[in-house]
């Protein structure tokens, strides 16, 4: 980055780590910085980009929607957004979606409707029930919600409400349900956590739970909706229907979207409860809508569902030869446990690649002890395979300097 990028960038918040690299260009799995360095990127985002970089149905979406309307106020009906409504309640289990602009906005309208229906039918119960190592977004509540450690100290106190069971232990959630108890809400997966899946039992125990008690069963579907997992909506993993699910990241194709969905027997969202300046616009919409249709023509899923386990068995086999740990995950959401903290110089040099004149690879790790890869969903086998030749080099490198660093020790 020369002086002038650097103080361009130094306006910023410096609210991540972020490298010395600025992206100018995107095109499919590939990003390309300022100095024309490619990079391959499992990363799109943190599972974003359903359909890579600028793919050419959201662009050509947002250029005709931006020539024809684009804000004409939540106050009014628009095409895009009924249009994109429609598609979802059709594709799912639920009647109702209101559209947000984030993962955390969407929670926090799922939250709301929780406490409300439990107003209105519960005597008042608002209590959610969450989990451990759980993260549902970055805004008070949501992250009062979330389990990631330190994070109810961060900005204390805390909204009060969601105490935390154990993730896929049945009887940690029954224990902490009582007469406040209005919800459990839970990630089908843990992403920030590791990709952790509830198993299909867990699910399922959970949705008999809600149904004996009264409850409301919210899957966040954030990260994991919209293809993410193989199926459209991870819940159909277990062949259960939530009564309320919150979409976010893929929805929009890498354009700021995100939905809250629930089912019309939950739906009690009065004029004035819920709202916002930008909920629907029908910009966002129009590039949501262009996503989400590519995403369910017939075969797309499937193509990705096996190039999913491409990479999985791809994984696996590096790690049987380089002695790491498990693989988990579904679809084009996995994980490879490194068996040692060693994830962040694996995601460093991956990306320094690119400094050399060879291909970077753009990967993540939301534990030092693992990787989390979440390439775009139309990725393709050879984009997989060189994916892979990246990571074992990279890999086999830092092993290396860690047995050489052991023996001079």
């Amino acid at each position: 980055m020369n002086h002038k990028e650097t103080l361009q960038c130094s306006s910023l918040m410096p609210i991540t780590s972020r490298p010395d690299i600025l992206f100018e260009r995107g095109a499919g799995s590939y990003l390309f910085d300022s100095r024309g360095r490619r990079y391959l990127d499992w990363v799109q985002g943190w599972a974003v980009n359903c359909l890579g970089h600028s793919p050419a149905p959201v662009a050509e979406a947002l250029a005709q929607q931006a020539a024809t309307l684009i804000n004409p106020s939540p106050a009014f009906f628009n095409r895009p957004a009924a249009e994109l409504a429609i598609l979802l309640t059709q594709q799912s289990c639920f009647d109702q979606v209101f559209f947000g602009n984030s993962g955390a906005e969407a929670n926090e309208g799922a939250i709301k409707l929780a406490r409300k229906w439990g107003r209105v039918n519960k005597d008042g119960a608002y209590e959610i029930i969450t989990f451990v190592n759980a993260f549902h977004g970055r805004t008070l509540a949501a992250m009062s919600a979330s389990g990631k450690p330190g994070w109810d100290t961060l900005f204390a106190p805390q909204v009060p409400g969601f105490p935390k069971a154990i993730y896929n232990d049945i009887d940690s959630v029954r224990a902490l349900v009582g007469t406040n108890t209005v919800a459990i809400m839970l990630e089908p997966v843990q992403g920030e956590a590791g990709v952790i899946p509830a198993t299909a039992g867990f699910l399922r125990e959970l949705r008999a739970l809600c149904d004996e008690r009264g409850l409301l069963l919210i899957a966040d579907e954030v990260q994991t909706g919209c293809g993410r997992t193989g199926t459209l909506f991870a819940y159909q993993h277990a062949g259960i229907e939530p009564d309320i699910m919150t979409l976010g990241k893929g929805i929009g194709g890498g354009v700021p979207l995100s939905a809250l969905l629930a089912k019309q027997s939950v739906s009690c969202f009065e004029p004035g409860d819920q709202g916002g300046t930008f909920c629907g616009n029908p910009l966002a919409c129009a590039a949501g809508l262009a996503a989400m249709k590519a995403v369910v023509t017939d075969g797309f899923l499937e193509s990705s569902r096996r190039n999913g386990n491409l990479l999985a068995h791809g994984l696996g086999s590096l790690s049987r030869e380089l002695g790491l740990g498990e693989v988990r995950g579904q679809g084009m959401l996995l994980a490879l446990e490194l068996g040692r903290d060693i994830g962040p110089e694996i995601v460093l040099r991956a990306r320094d690649r690119a400094e050399n004149g060879a291909d970077g690879l753009l990967l993540n790790a939301p534990r030092a002890h693992c990787l989390r890869f979440m390439p775009a969903l139309n990725t393709t086998p050879d984009e997989v395979r060189e994916g892979l030749a990246i990571l074992r080099e990279v890999v086999a490198s830092v092993l290396k300097d860690m047995s050489r660093e052991a023996s001079h020790a």
